[in-house]
């Protein structure tokens, strides 16, 4: 699926090239009006949207930490995103202010499988995640969805619709996921704000009931 980053690049696995240099971006301050804050993480395999999804709702310029593929990785990790060519190494970060109470800090996690025991490190503090699923390969989600249960960490899941991706139902994908009952499911398209804004705010909802009913 073709993603169009800020610098105007294209990037058709839906993550975003390197960012540029932050020196000459102004600096946006937290608004006065903030109540709260949450570290969110953004999880998924290489390529769903991670990258492209932080790009789009952050009212910051976004860090990305993105390399250039070995070839043996590149062999690896690019089955359904054969023209995937970068891929991030240490994480995304990305900061989105829901309402003028409550700011959100966006953290991408590294989608390739080898990364997954730096998870530990990235997931600590966490108050939930939002898990990006492509429906072209969802076995490659397995991992980061167990990942999240075994760190005990709260977490939605939203498909990034990509336009060759086959419609899937709504009961069909809990059940090929695994999800339990009130794990939230969304679809949402990671190049578009508003989208993307109701994925988070889907999961914000769940961290909300979440925390009531524990206490």
């Amino acid at each position: 699926m073709d993603h169009t980053n800020e610098t105007g690049k294209t990037d058709e696995t839906g993550d975003t090239d390197d960012m540029d240099d932050m020196d000459d971006t102004p600096v946006m301050y937290v608004q006065s009006s903030v109540a709260g804050a949450a570290k969110i993480l953004v999880v998924g395999p290489m390529g769903v949207g991670k990258t492209t999804l932080i790009g789009t709702v952050s009212e910051i310029k976004p860090l990305s930490t993105e390399a250039t593929m070995s070839q043996a990785g590149a062999r690896l990790d690019t089955k359904v995103r054969p023209s995937k060519t970068t891929t991030t190494v240490a994480l995304d970060f990305g900061r989105i202010t829901l309402g003028g109470e409550l700011v959100l800090y966006l953290f991408g996690t590294p989608g390739q499988q080898r990364f997954l025991p730096a998870w530990k490190d990235l997931a600590r503090g966490a108050l939930g995640a939002l898990a990006l699923v492509d429906t072209r390969d969802l076995e490659a989600s397995f991992d980061a969805i167990g990942h999240l249960e075994d760190l005990d960490v709260p977490f939605s899941v939203a498909v990034n619709a990509f336009p060759d991706s086959k419609p899937h139902s709504e009961d069909d994908l809990r059940s090929a996921l695994d999800l339990l009952p009130h794990t939230p499911l969304v679809i949402c398209d990671a190049r578009e704000h508003q989208s993307s804004v109701k994925a988070l705010i889907s999961l914000v909802s769940h961290l909300i009931e979440t925390l009531t009913e524990a206490s």
